[in-house]
């Protein structure tokens, strides 16, 4: 499934981006429905084949004319649909690996968070201008902090942890929050409850995965924030950020979800508005990439 898949959508939420069908014809992107009102049929408007809505081609004119042509072999392409954690992933290849072993790296490692039945609760959607392969890059790596992000570092500085995923689809480890926080909040705080029954270790770090081709995970002891990253256009990126809590959080009195959006919300402004200073940057003819440090490992590694 490597390469071949797309994450599409959590718990229902958002909009799903591959909502069009390409026609077996001419390859024109055809919709269920063009006016907008349902169908029982999906009709391309280029040449006018007409699908059932299982994707059978049901009509295709002028074609009764063409020798040894089988409306059973020009089917829309199906394409292949499982969950993994409240998560949607689309695969596109009419063959590969399945979701399950393709994410077994990960499952074994996040497991014991219940990402499954947490609950969203805050969602905000950024444009950025500056190509995706940046934002992954500028996610990766944490040696700009000092610099970029004043009100992060101080709550998981820059130089802790460690990194255990430093190759192939998924890369990320954890850092330690700094003595006196609770979280990585504003205030430094829990912003809610526990997510899950965590182990001491856990209640002391963040962990941060990118997940290929368009998930970001960031975890914390009280919250997660989910990012997944839409393409565009060479120079355009559209971010969908989701803040994830304990189904019980919103009932709890003391539940503080502006602690936690608040000072992602900030920290993701600073690095878009970075990446797309970089963006333009290597737009110069002059530019050529200098040399990554060993703090630029999990970069380098992607």
């Amino acid at each position: 499934m490597a390469g071949e898949s797309l994450i599409l959508l959590r718990d229902g939420h958002g909009s799903l981006r591959a909502h069009f069908n390409v026609c077996r014809h001419r390859g024109t992107r055809i919709c269920e429905s063009a006016s907008g009102r349902f169908s029982q049929t999906i009709q391309c408007p280029y040449h006018a084949w007409t699908y059932a809505l299982d994707g059978r081609l049901l009509g295709a004119p002028h074609t009764d004319e063409v020798e040894g042509f089988s409306k059973a072999d020009y089917g829309l392409h199906q394409a292949r649909i499982e969950e993994w954690e409240g998560f949607l992933f689309v695969s596109l290849a009419a063959e590969g690996t399945g979701l399950r072993e393709w994410l077994a790296p990960m499952a074994e490692r996040l497991g014991r968070f219940g990402l499954g039945r947490l609950t969203t609760i805050r969602r905000v959607e950024y444009d950025v201008r500056a190509n995706w392969k940046l934002i992954f890059q500028n996610y990766s790596e944490c040696l700009h902090c000092p610099m970029i992000h004043p009100e992060l570092t101080c709550k998981v500085p820059y130089a802790s942890g460690a990194n255990d995923l430093v190759d192939g689809p998924f890369l990320g480890g954890y850092m330690e929050i700094a003595a006196g926080n609770e979280s990585v909040t504003t205030s430094g705080r829990r912003s809610g409850p526990l997510i899950a029954e965590l182990p001491l270790e856990d209640l002391r770090r963040g962990y941060y995965y990118s997940i290929m081709p368009n998930l970001f995970l960031t975890i914390h002891p009280d919250y997660v924030v989910a990012y997944t990253v839409w393409p565009k256009a060479a120079d355009r990126t559209v971010i969908e950020s989701e803040w994830l809590w304990h189904p019980t959080a919103a009932a709890d009195p003391s539940f503080n979800p502006d602690d936690a959006v608040s000072l992602w919300d900030a920290t993701n402004r600073q690095d878009w508005r970075i990446t797309e200073q970089s963006h333009r940057g290597i737009g110069s003819r002059r530019y050529q990439p200098g040399p990554y440090s060993p703090r630029e490992a999990l970069p380098a590694a992607w």
